[in-house]
């Protein structure tokens, strides 16, 4: 059975006394923004009158917002610690209405910067030197200025922002705290409660029977509650679209990657190479039927592995090899690497009520934190160095850029992460020569960018399909919602939806439906990261300084130009076409293997 919090060694949780070092602390902290919020209510107005009231103001606004965020990070982290916990699903809602007040509060501040000219910016810039180092933050203001609203108008918005994202909460809390799954079979056929932590595993059984059990057992439970999950994403969508529409955009689609400076042509061209490349995925699985030896491949067995070998790590291992890995960035990138584990930047071990999956957050104050809900596994030794590779994108911007600047764009989040996983494929593919292992590890790296770019592009058309669904008047139940993913799927995978009757549900379950068009990066990130990856590993060593200085940017300037300077221009196809080369070599790699028995 899963343990509960209080019996996880505490070398294995995550440090939060160096956000607040305890309860009371941050309880004092948030009365005490809540009242300077208070008080900035005052500057409404003010910008406008000089230079000087100019960086007065946006200096506040900025201050206020990196103390929200300090204080959102400890509540949200300690709620996904363990989200049964009441005391902290409440910390956590006071600082979404926080941060609805701080929103609402500022909300004066985009509609009156716009109704300066640029003469009269340049004049107060030129007033109050202190304001250069606000260029770019004031020029991507101005490059948003047809979208922005009246006060009155921005206000409003501001303030329903808590009420907009009911929906993606109330989806969190009925799938992270109540929802309870039944008891399954593994591999050694004892009984075990069936969790989001355990499911892939179950799934990566060699057992066919241990993988259709906790297949049919896990969707069993999101059937049941499938008219819910529809009516939260629903709402969810709904809030997009309305805020898109509010805003003067075509779609939510553009909304959203307006926030980046990325024209949608970046994510057509995406869905298009993907489409292009579907029979590559269904070679690879027309291959997994084989190895496995069965001639109706089903979808609870496409992440069942090829190989039989024992190829695991044990998390002090992982930390090893992690730290193995990425010492090809150098010595600094190295240093804080070592900082995250022996300074407790990690939550390592699954726990009743913790929160699935894996991310890297913190704030520009904290350290860069990792969740894990750790098995030992392969798999999570990737998802290791991916965590580590937005952790320490976080921590090179975090020193390197003022507040203003010290986050990055969402854009490009999942190119640093995806950059460490090729680059561990890449070195335990160079250090690796008998057949079985390498075996293991291409393997390995198929499934990766199965899940990555082919799973992730699915996700993609299927967000953008039922945020176009009810922009044109579709509602979204969970019939239509159903018929659209099995549609999908029976596409990618070429497995009919009639003899996978389960996978219709998988919408369901997946949290990134609320996060408003980020999956789609997910792909693009790892087609990026194929492509850096490669220069840092073969190329020169102005190719790693150009990636360090990648990771240095920040939102110093915009994404696509930031990335660009890294060496990879993804305003054309061929960084995907490079990706999918490089996919089409290993699977046939594997094919070669498997004919040479390497898989027995």
């Amino acid at each position: 059975m899963v343990k509960k919090r209080d019996e996880i060694d505490e070398k294995y949780k995550w440090d939060l006394s160096t956000v607040f070092a305890t309860d009371a602390d941050f309880e004092a902290e948030l009365a005490t923004i809540n009242d300077k919020l208070d008080g900035a209510r005052d500057l409404v107005g003010r910008l406008t009158q000089s230079g000087a009231e100019l960086l007065r103001v946006t200096e506040s606004e900025l201050a206020l917002e990196r103390a929200v965020e300090g204080l959102y990070v400890y509540a949200a982290m300690k709620n996904d610690q363990d989200t049964t916990v009441s005391l902290y699903q409440e910390y956590q809602a006071k600082v979404t209405s926080l941060y609805a007040k701080f929103s609402e509060v500022f909300a004066f501040y985009e509609p009156e910067f716009m109704t300066l000219s640029s003469e009269k910016l340049a004049e107060f810039v030129a007033s109050e030197p202190m304001l250069e180092k606000y260029t770019h933050f004031f020029e991507k203001l101005l490059a948003n200025k047809a979208h922005v609203l009246s006060n009155v108008e921005e206000a409003l918005l501001a303030g329903a922002s808590e009420i907009f994202g009911a929906g993606a909460e109330t989806f969190e809390i009925l799938d992270n705290a109540d929802i309870i799954f039944p008891t399954v079979k593994n591999d050694k056929g004892e009984t075990v409660q069936l969790t989001h932590g355990n499911f892939i595993s179950l799934l990566e059984s060699p057992n066919r029977e241990v993988r259709k059990g906790a297949y049919q057992a896990l969707y069993s439970v999101y059937k049941q509650y499938q008219h819910t999950y529809a009516k939260t994403l629903q709402t969810n969508v709904k809030a997009h679209n309305f805020t898109a529409k509010t805003r003067k955009y075509r779609s939510a689609r553009e909304l959203a990657l307006a926030a980046n400076h990325v024209p949608e042509t970046v994510y057509d061209t995406l869905v298009s190479a993907v489409n292009k490349h579907l029979p590559l995925l269904q070679r690879y699985l027309k291959l997994r039927a084989e190895v496995l030896g069965i001639t109706d491949l089903k979808m609870s067995d496409i992440y069942a592995p090829l190989s039989d070998l024992d190829y695991n790590f044990t998390y002090p291992e992982a930390i090893i090899k992690t730290q193995e890995t990425l010492a090809i960035f150098g010595s600094e990138y190295s240093k804080n690497v070592a900082r995250a584990f022996n300074e407790r930047w990690i939550d390592v071990e699954e726990n009743k009520g913790k929160r699935s999956g894996a991310y890297s957050g913190g704030s520009y104050d904290s350290n860069a934190f990792i969740l894990l809900n750790w098995h030992d596994t392969l798999d999570n030794l990737f998802t290791l160095v991916h965590e580590m590779g937005h952790s320490m994108h976080s921590t090179f911007t975090r020193e390197t850029q003022p507040y203003v600047y010290g986050d990055y764009s969402i854009f490009l989040a999942e190119i640093a992460s995806t950059t460490n996983e090729n680059i561990l494929t890449e070195t335990l593919l160079a250090d690796i020569t008998d057949d079985k292992t390498r075996f293991a590890v291409l393997n390995h790296y198929l499934d990766g960018f199965k899940g990555t770019v082919f799973r992730q592009t699915q996700f993609a058309e299927f967000e953008h399909a039922i945020h176009q669904a009810d922009q044109n008047g579709t509602v979204l139940t969970s019939d239509y919602l159903n018929n659209l993913y099995a549609r999908l799927n029976e596409k990618y995978y070429g497995l009919k939806a009639v003899d996978n009757p389960e996978i219709q549900y998988e919408w369901a379950r997946i949290p990134h439906f609320y996060y408003n068009y980020y999956v789609f990066q997910y792909a693009t990130g790892f087609a990026a990261a194929s492509a850096l990856a490669n220069k840092i590993v073969h190329g020169k060593a102005s190719d790693k300084e150009n990636y360090l200085n990648y990771l240095r940017a920040g939102k110093s300037d915009y994404p696509l130009d930031v990335i660009k300077r890294a060496g990879v221009d993804m305003l054309c196809d061929t960084y995907l076409e490079e990706a999918f080369a490089v996919f089409e070599e290993r699977l046939t790699e594997l094919e070669t293997l498997v004919k040479k028995g390497a898989h027995k």
